[in-house]
């Protein structure tokens, strides 16, 4: 048995709801305000791991995180029950409680950077948790976050988490929303490409939204995964698509082995990166998406690059895209030529994730991409692994639990606090997760 690539997809939150806490993310914006349903959010999610599960991918589950945050809220000076502290928050600031309410973990793209075994000098996988310091409502997330992947990731000997790097400007880390891995199997040492936004020492910058990863970041995170550097490279995203709404690497390009597909204005010097790639990439073929065929106002409308492009058993490629892609005339046109043309795309699957893109997240922002050898599959947390089993009883567990409309009034009551609480206990013992959750039962 070969090492195979694994997607652990995030599980939707009971507080799914459109804040618009997210500046730069236009979809998030947009949508502000709006009722939301938690319950067909999760669904939807769930189908998605289902069906790639069905498919033969490896495919698993990383749970919500508690919300709201009261720790937080007292912290912040919020005092009393915890009906009261929900009141206070509400009525003197709303923002705040939709802040601390936010189920924005459900992006597990976000929640680390991860290299495999065969790229780390001492042979373990390595996750870093990602900091995520450009939005309060997200900065939040870390110290769960590093709780859930060592409940799940559980082995020392072969996996090591990191915690996230510090909450200073200079360090702000978005995940592996921000990073590539390109070679030609899984399991063979490959190149390391990390994608920042903004160097602060200097250089080219976005004007009108801020550009979360800094290269400062991607070093340190080299570093931790004790990478080697002549198979690693960083590269500066285009920040004249950040200013357009590309707020992560992962709304432009993704990759899969040894093939880059990337919008053409994705990167700085773009024709020089991908020569590098080509020299230092076995095989290495780019799928350059031009702005004459799809914009990049197109390229976030559909999230068309949000996508998550994946091997089949016969080793052909698969693109799995969100509704809003096959919706497009333009681009599902495009898409088409691709496969009609025998490239590395080979078939297009598509998935109703409206929930999640109405707030800014598609496929690719759903899932952590994990490389796993078979021993390393084996000493995992086999509990939160999608089969049939698993998706009939999480489907079962959301019914009961989750609400289908949610508004920013209803964060503030207290009923909805003990519904989470309840969920997350009994989710708890479905995954075998121990004791991750502050909470007291």
């Amino acid at each position: 048995m070969k090492a195979i690539e694994a997607n652990f997809d995030g599980l939707v939150g009971l507080t799914h709801h459109y804040a618009g806490l997210s500046f730069g993310n236009e979809a998030s914006t947009r949508n502000q305000h709006q009722p939301s349903n938690p319950r067909l959010a999760a669904k939807q999610g769930l189908l998605k791991m289902k069906v790639l599960a069905d498919r033969g991918f490896f495919q698993g589950v990383i749970p919500p995180h508690e919300r709201p945050n009261l720790p937080l809220l007292r912290q912040l000076g919020f005092s009393g029950r915890d009906a009261q502290v929900l009141a206070q928050a509400a009525k003197t600031s709303p923002r705040l409680l939709s802040a601390v309410s936010s189920a924005s973990a459900m992006w597990v793209a976000n929640a680390a950077t991860v290299s495999p075994s065969a790229d780390s000098a001492d042979g373990r996988v390595h996750f870093t948790v990602a900091n995520l310091n450009n939005k309060f409502h997200r900065a939040m997330e870390a110290p769960q976050t590093a709780q859930l992947l060592r409940a799940i990731f559980r082995d020392p000997q072969r996996f090591a988490v990191h915690d996230a790097l510090p909450q200073v400007v200079l360090f702000g880390d978005e995940g592996a929303a921000n990073h590539n891995r390109l070679g030609a199997e899984a399991g063979e040492r490959s190149l390391q490409l990390f994608v920042y936004g903004r160097d602060d020492n200097g250089g080219i910058a976005p004007e009108r939204y801020p550009a979360r990863q800094t290269l400062q970041a991607s070093q340190a995170v080299a570093r931790l995964h004790q990478l080697d550097e002549r198979h690693t490279l960083f590269v500066q995203q285009n920040p004249q698509v950040i200013d357009q709404g590309v707020f992560h690497n992962d709304v432009i390009a993704v990759s899969n082995r040894e093939v880059l597909f990337c919008h053409q204005q994705a990167f700085v010097d773009q024709p020089a990166l991908l020569a590098t790639l080509q020299r230092r990439v076995p095989g290495f073929t780019a799928i350059e998406v031009p702005t004459s065929r799809v914009s990049v106002a197109d390229a976030v409308s559909t999230y068309l690059f949000n996508s998550q492009l994946l091997t089949r058993e016969d080793s052909a490629m698969l693109l799995v895209l969100p509704e809003e892609s096959r919706q497009h005339a333009g681009v599902w046109d495009y898409l088409n030529e691709q496969v009609e043309q025998g490239g590395p795309l080979r078939e297009l699957l598509s998935f109703d994730l409206c929930e999640s893109m109405h707030n800014g997240g598609g496929p690719a922002c759903l899932r952590l991409r994990v490389v796993l050898t078979p021993q390393e599959q084996q000493a995992l947390n086999l509990a939160v692994m999608m089969n049939d089993r698993l998706f009939t009883t999480l489907n079962s567990w959301v019914d009961r639990h989750y609400r289908d409309r949610l508004t920013q009034a209803d964060l503030a009551d207290p009923q909805l606090l003990i519904e989470g609480r309840d969920a997350l206990d009994e989710l708890t013992q479905l995954l075998d997760l121990g004791n991750v959750y502050t909470f007291q039962q």
